[in-house]
């Protein structure tokens, strides 16, 4: 991935705090990740394991109790975690990073129309007015694949269905034509074909404007078909990181490794579907050594008192665990993943 590309967004060492009933929570721990141009980039993990929150520091969407204590975030040479006000964020947010929530009944706004509230956003950012703008609302519901743009236009979001809710929802971030396009868990309350019509909707406006995406997801098997690169979350940092090929086929990272374990479309027939035993560290407390340490059946002693660095497999794939210490005993992962392994070697072998 890092062949000459444009390095678009580059997080280094990012710490964020939130102020909860007077004690204070580390939600993300010196998070680093450089994002390149026209790439496609999915960020897993379970459930609070950091990724909307890490997302939303590229956007100064933090909720009020919570700041980046630590790091920075440049973006076109400018570090916008430094950033304090509302003005300054919107010379960026919406023109140049634009979000898709995962739920569209509450990103839109249920008394106005659906051409109203793309209109808004191109009026914002484009500037177009009168027989301009009617065109650009309709053009852009075209581009998001919603028949009789003309009428449907004219409609309200409760008549609209969960997909056709969050194409409009795609629509108004795409309406202020931003670089990144960030995808927050998309396609969680939608049925699986259209999930699958989204994602491809999705990469079709990639391709069509260009854009750097950024999916956050706690599914890998959604990854597998739209990234490029994956990078992992849990309890507030990347654990691993590489080449979507990389992290399917040969995973280092135990927590990866419990994750792709319980994608049910890797389960055995007739055998319990594996799910990871225990539960996420406190974040209102100093995490020692590996934060997955406690849920890792075959942690090493050393896992409880160090945090590991990173260590690169490839010049695209580094993984943070001790695993990967030339000191290191062997330790075989489970069935599934050298299953994987092997497929994958076969499938490369092509």
């Amino acid at each position: 991935m890092a062949n000459g590309q444009n390095v678009i967004l580059s997080v280094k060492d990012v710490e964020v705090k939130f102020s909860l009933r007077g004690q204070v929570l580390t939600a993300i721990r010196g998070a680093s990740l450089d994002l390149y141009e026209g790439e496609s980039l999915a960020i897993v993990g379970e459930s609070g394991s950091g990724k909307s929150v890490f997302v939303k520091t590229f956007m100064g969407m933090l909720d009020n109790n919570g700041w980046i204590s630590h790091g920075s975030i440049l973006y076109e040479g400018k570090d916008i975690a430094a950033y304090k006000t509302e003005k300054e964020w919107l010379a960026i947010r919406g023109k140049e990073l634009a979000i898709v929530m995962q739920d569209p009944m509450t990103s839109l706004n249920p008394l106005k129309t659906i051409g109203s509230q793309i209109g808004e956003a191109i009026r914002l950012h484009q500037g177009l007015k009168g027989p301009a703008l009617k065109k650009a609302v309709i053009d852009m519901l075209v581009d998001v694949g919603i028949p009789n743009p003309e009428r449907r236009a004219k409609q309200y979001p409760h008549e609209f269905s969960g997909g056709m809710r969050q194409r409009v929802v795609i629509a108004i971030a795409m309406a202020c034509r931003p670089k990144i396009l960030i995808c927050d868990e998309p396609t969680t309350a939608l049925d699986v074909t259209i999930q699958a019509q989204i994602l491809d909707l999705i990469r079709a406006l990639k391709k069509k404007y260009n854009l750097t995406t950024i999916y956050i997801t706690h599914d890998l098997g959604v990854v597998a078909n739209v990234s490029d690169r994956i990078a992992v979350m849990y309890a507030g940092d990347i654990v691993e990181l590489g080449t979507t090929e990389e992290v399917f086929y040969k995973p280092a990272h135990p927590y990866t490794w419990a994750l792709l374990s319980s994608l049910p479309q890797l389960g055995v027939k007739g055998e319990p579907l594996y799910s990871i035993k225990g539960t996420p560290p406190n974040l209102f407390t100093d995490i020692k050594g590996d934060a997955f340490a406690a849920r890792n059946p075959g942690a090493l002693k050393i896992d409880f008192e160090h945090r590991p660095p990173y260590f690169d497999i490839t010049p695209t794939h580094k993984a943070r665990t001790w695993l990967l210490d030339p000191r290191a005993p062997k330790v075989e992962p489970p069935a599934i993943i050298r299953h994987l392994h092997k497929h994958g070697g076969d499938e490369h072998a092509k």
